[in-house]
């Protein structure tokens, strides 16, 4: 094994088992915070010593660990912290069955609208990869070092409602504007509470230059009006749009066309 890969807590063929380190210090470790470095220096240190590594390579193979454990759970951490709804990435996304433009889709996943915080709306019919899409770049984005939220308008209802009470709205539309992309899905499906409508108006407005927001809704933002007050559904949109992309998808339902094919389930034993 080279001493100069990130992987060095495997040791090389015939290097004998690692001791445990010193309790002290391992202790040092501890105190330290670098559980990364305690977990793999007993490999790297017999390794070390088996193949006789410069002192400066062991110091790089110990830190690259720890750098790399602490990106993992830094990853892990705001992969929980967005709540998406089902762990979908661009892994699975099919480019050619989206009825938006190639070109488009991968503009997008470009991330740079979310940098320039400008905001998304994907509008169409039910079926048509809205949700995915917004998942996947979601997931795209945690993994670029992205803060996101993900909320449905019924989770901002309850948001607004926990904390009308004792007057702290405010303050927790301030807390979810520390996400870096906020998303919104399925905006049109149910009749929207007026919680829910006054808790949408109120994080896109905001988030206004301030962050980006992408929604999906089986309506273009222009139709909100059918859905929320009118003055409210105005005053969304004229925040929403003035910074945004908006994409429209059409096209059969993907889901009920791998129903009828039979591929919405495995064959029964």
């Amino acid at each position: 094994m080279s001493p100069r890969t990130t992987d060095a807590t495997v040791p090389a063929l015939g290097v004998p088992a690692a001791p445990a380190l010193p309790d002290d210090l391992e202790a040092m470790l501890r105190r330290l915070r670098l559980p990364h470095i305690r977990a793999c220096a007993p490999e790297v240190v017999a390794t070390a010593k088996a193949q006789r590594w410069e002192p400066v390579e062991v110091l790089r193979a110990l830190f690259a660990q720890e750098a790399a454990g602490r990106e993992r759970a830094a990853l892990a951490t705001r992969r929980t912290a967005a709540g998406f709804p089902t762990g979908k990435t661009f892994d699975a996304w099919d480019e050619a069955a989206s009825s938006i433009p190639a070109p488009t889709q991968q503009a997008l996943r470009t991330l740079e609208w979310v940098h320039r915080k400008e905001n998304l709306v994907l509008c169409g019919p039910s079926g048509t990869g809205k949700t995915f899409l917004l998942e996947a770049l979601g997931q795209q984005a945690v993994e670029q070092g992205l803060r996101v939220s993900w909320f449905s308008l019924e989770d901002l209802g309850a948001l607004l409602r926990r904390h009308r009470a004792d007057d702290t709205v405010t303050k927790a539309i301030a807390r979810v504007l520390r996400a870096d992309l906020i998303i919104v899905d399925d905006i049109g499906l149910l009749p929207v509470a007026t919680d829910a409508a006054e808790g949408l108006y109120r994080l896109v407005d905001a988030a206004y230059e301030k962050r980006a927001v992408a929604i999906s809704s089986n309506l273009h933002p222009a139709a909100f009006d059918e859905l929320m007050p009118k003055t409210i559904a105005t005053a969304t949109v004229d925040r929403l749009l003035h910074h945004a992309h908006v994409c429209q998808t059409s096209g059969e339902s993907v889901r009920l066309s791998q129903a009828l094919t039979g591929q919405g389930v495995k064959p029964l034993a």
